[in-house]
């Protein structure tokens, strides 16, 4: 029976920036790539057009924002400034890790995270010491949840069927998706996170 999690919210808490356009371009200006002066204005525009369902990993905004003023950026530049500029300290929530180790006893554990800056869940989950076996995330995959097509690829990478997924999130709007893949939703406000244990073996018993 594999379990996936959701991670921002349910695993681990972050700090979030109130002005994320500011904490950008302070990365990028610390490795020597220039902020146009309407930075904030252009960090906003959306720049290419992106399918419904879909996720545009943020350097690739990022880079066309910055060529919308003219500014030809290194693309590794751009990368390591967009992760450093949301790269902050996480908190374990409290039965996080006995959750994962209780769903490990009952099959395989992924995260499956809407997250647009690549490298970011993983750094979270090795700052928090959550091991797993599989991470997949929305920029990952191209597909942000609820859409079907992230659930498809979490059971993939634990070779597993999208129907066979219990997944743990705190979002109904999202984490609830993987029932329109014939899954099973636990959400965190009627299962906290220390009752999960328990729910994973009555369902293992059935």
């Amino acid at each position: 029976m594999p379990t996936t999690f959701d991670l921002f919210g349910t695993l681990v808490a972050a700090e979030r920036s109130d002005t994320p356009a500011e904490a950008v371009a302070d990365a990028l200006a610390d490795r020597g790539v220039p902020v146009p002066d309407d930075w904030t204005v252009a960090y906003r525009e959306p720049h290419e057009p992106v399918p419904e369902g879909a996720e545009q990993p943020l350097p690739d905004h990022v880079a066309a924002a910055l060529a919308s003023r003219g500014v030809d950026a290194d693309g590794e530049l751009v990368r390591e400034a967009t992760l450093a500029a949301f790269d902050r300290p996480v908190a374990v929530r409290d039965g996080a890790r006995k959750a994962v180790v209780a769903a490990r006893e009952h099959g395989s554990v992924g995260v499956l995270s809407n997250c647009s800056v690549p490298g970011l869940a993983e750094r979270a989950l090795e700052r928090a010491g959550l091991d797993v076996d599989a991470v997949v995330t929305s920029v990952g995959c191209g597909w942000r949840k609820p859409d079907p097509r992230a659930f498809a690829a979490v059971a993939d990478a634990l070779d597993a069927e999208p129907e066979s997924l219990v997944h743990v999130g705190d979002d109904p709007s999202t984490d609830g998706g993987v029932e329109a893949v014939g899954g099973r939703a636990v959400l965190l406000a009627e299962t906290p996170l220390r009752e999960l244990p328990e729910l994973l073996e009555g369902r293992a018993c059935r």
